[in-house]
């Protein structure tokens, strides 16, 4: 990636970011200067991966800010703070898109003049692009190490450059376990139904000129038992002090690894912890029917046959071997303090 996922644009004051629906057919540039529009985006998938969903929560804060003609600052403090709550709306399972707005939305709170506001909210929201820059590097460190010299990683959904601002987590992992010289090899679950692995993974990987095959979600068991796979690297959504949240399919992939002894490692930055919260907390996000039923314009299900589309499923923390982080690697089980620290701001 020669570009960032999302970053503002100082000149005009707008949100830039790449529509992730066009890939790999058409990378697209998208300029947002509505919240409403960011929040249509998130909700569409045009902007996804956790930590890119925290710095768009953060960008969208600071543009209802910026774009604000309010010239009291409780009135302006209140538009950022009903900002924070559409964005928040979006993708309920996904924790790092309310700490995004949460955090920039704090800087406006403590703000004394809206022209204090307008500063202090494009200032923060770009440290938290650039932190997620910062630890995304540090986090891959720490994962390379976990990976042998020679070795087939199975992933699933994107955990990349494209899910953060650059860089990656799980991807993050594997290019700098290939930066650091190992032969590293991936196989990318296709991930239905809208394909992440295939359209935005495979065409990550590929860019970068490392090896990678797709493969069909339900022929990950069948790979492992084949021996064909020396290690599972997954991102996550949110991490509870119990469970891993992740798109659908990883548990089943969690399942597979213990059941053939394949280490299953977890990458996630400290704005995915919510120690707070136990796995029965957290709301699994039930997409579109749609996305299901129809493949571009062909139709897959029959009229009148409902679906179950959950965005994500919950790994339990035991069938996880480790959580790599920032912070270094965790292994289960891994104590509240033990998240509390991982979380705190680097």
């Amino acid at each position: 990636m020669d570009r960032d996922t999302i970053a503002w644009d100082e000149e005009i004051g707008v949100i830039e970011y790449i529509d992730q629906t066009m890939l790999p057919g058409e990378v697209r540039i998208v300029r947002c200067g509505d919240v409403e529009r960011l929040a249509q985006a998130i909700r569409r998938l045009e902007i996804r991966g956790a930590p890119a969903l925290g710095v768009a929560g953060a960008y969208g804060v600071a543009l209802a800010v910026h774009r604000s003609t309010a010239r009291d600052l409780s009135a302006l403090q209140q538009e950022a703070s009903r900002a924070a709550d559409v964005l928040a709306a979006t993708r309920p399972t996904a924790v790092n898109l309310a700490w995004g707005a949460d955090r920039v939305l704090s800087r406006v709170r403590a703000s004394t003049s809206p022209e204090q506001a307008q500063d202090a909210a494009v200032r923060e929201a770009a440290a938290i692009a650039a932190e997620d820059v910062d630890l995304c590097r540090t986090m891959g460190e720490h994962g390379a190490a976990l990976l042998p010299d020679t070795c087939t990683v199975l992933t699933h959904c994107n955990a990349g450059a494209l899910a953060c601002v650059r860089w990656g987590t799980a991807l993050g992992v594997i290019r700098s376990a290939v930066e650091a010289g190992k032969q590293v090899s991936v196989i990318a679950c296709e991930t239905r139904p809208l394909f992440q692995g295939s359209r935005i993974t495979a065409w990550e990987l590929a860019n970068d000129g490392i090896d990678v095959r797709v493969i069909p979600d339900s022929a990950a068991a069948h790979l492992m038992r084949q021996g064909r796979v020396d290690a599972v690297v997954v991102g996550a959504d949110r991490v509870t002090h119990d469970a891993v949240f992740n798109k659908i399919g990883t548990y089943m992939h969690a399942v597979c690894a213990r059941h053939h002894a394949i280490p299953f490692y977890v990458a996630a930055p400290y704005s995915t912890f919510d120690a707070a919260s136990s796995e029965g907390d957290v709301v699994i996000e039930l997409r579109s029917r749609e996305e299901i039923a129809w493949c571009g314009e062909r139709q897959l299900l029959p009229a009148g046959i409902d679906a179950l589309n959950y965005a994500f499923d919950a790994t339990p923390l035991d069938l996880v071997t480790a959580l790599i982080t920032e912070r270094g690697v965790f292994h289960p089980p891994v104590s509240i303090e033990d998240l509390n620290r991982a979380r705190q701001t680097i």
